[in-house]
């Protein structure tokens, strides 16, 4: 699969006791961000709080996203178990309901040698012919896996593909392009590094603002492909303390909180989140205001 460009995460909405999923709100989030221009959407991520969703919440929301999106943009199916045994029965349950790919993450408990990774990779790809983005996400999945490793992967697992980097260092981008010539995609993870990422040559920016911006950040990345640098930079500026703001503030509550302000309510953040405060609210209230 030849991915580019915007990769869109909705978060997951929940009715007003929070013990369920409200999927025509779903319905209404992923509508935002195909109107957004998003080239791609990436269900039941850290936005989409898939850590905190039962096994058949998870299903549900995976099985109604490839429906609701009916093959406009390609679906994204994120994954990161503890165990791999789950972790391989939910690529076989994305393959099965018709989606394009998997982000997979390692997720630990136990420090994981890079052994245990790769057999949890090689497990999963022998079990789903899904082509596999792998993940670093370190700060929520507390698995750093090197360019290097990673790449590794690349090479001698058949369906890994691609890699999605999240630290957050762009030496990490710089040392996937060069180790692998520029034969491997890469995606940017963290939103305040879009502008860096994307000039060091990331195929796409994966990423949750556009549920609240629009195609703001379709436009930063169409002006950097195109080489408009100035407005490239003009673009991101004009989104970076947004940016910053929400994976601070934590995804999910800070986006759930943005649509609530732009008159959408998709529920608050399942318990231990907490959703944005008064204070907090206030603040994103004025970057949109800006960003309008």
């Amino acid at each position: 699969m030849n991915l580019t460009g915007i990769i869109g995460y909705p978060v997951t909405p929940f009715s007003q006791d929070n013990k369920q999923i409200d999927l025509d709100k779903l319905g209404r989030v992923i509508d935002v961000l195909l109107e957004a221009k998003v080239d791609a959407i990436a269900a039941l991520g850290s936005a989409g709080e898939a850590a905190y969703l039962s096994e058949a919440e998870w299903r549900q929301v995976a099985e109604y996203t490839v429906q609701h999106v009916a093959g406009k943009v390609p679906v994204i199916i994120g994954i990161a178990e503890l165990t791999t045994a789950q972790a391989v029965n939910y690529a076989q349950h994305a393959h099965q309901i018709g989606a394009d790919m998997i982000m997979l993450s390692p997720f630990s408990y136990y420090k994981l040698s890079e052994a245990e990774i790769f057999q949890h990779y090689d497990t999963v790809a022998s079990a789903s012919p899904l082509p596999i983005m792998i993940y670093n996400n370190p700060a929520t999945c507390g698995v750093d896996m090197s360019p290097a490793f990673m790449l590794s992967m690349v090479e001698r697992i058949p369906t890994a593909s691609m890699i999605k980097e999240s630290t957050g260092d762009i030496q990490r981008m710089h040392k996937i392009h060069t180790l692998s010539d520029g034969k491997v995609p890469f995606f940017n993870g963290c939103n305040h590094m879009a502008l860096e990422a994307l000039n060091a040559g990331a195929s796409g920016w994966c990423t949750a603002a556009p549920g609240l911006i629009g195609d703001k950040p379709k436009q930063l990345f169409d002006a950097i492909k195109q080489g408009e640098n100035e407005k490239a930079q003009a673009l991101f500026y004009q989104q970076y303390e947004f940016l910053e703001f929400i994976v601070s503030s934590g995804l999910a509550a800070a986006v759930k909180s943005g649509l609530a302000l732009q008159g959408m309510d998709a529920g608050e953040p399942r318990k231990p989140l907490l959703p944005l405060n008064e204070q907090e609210q206030q603040r994103l209230q004025g970057m949109l205001d800006g960003l309008a």
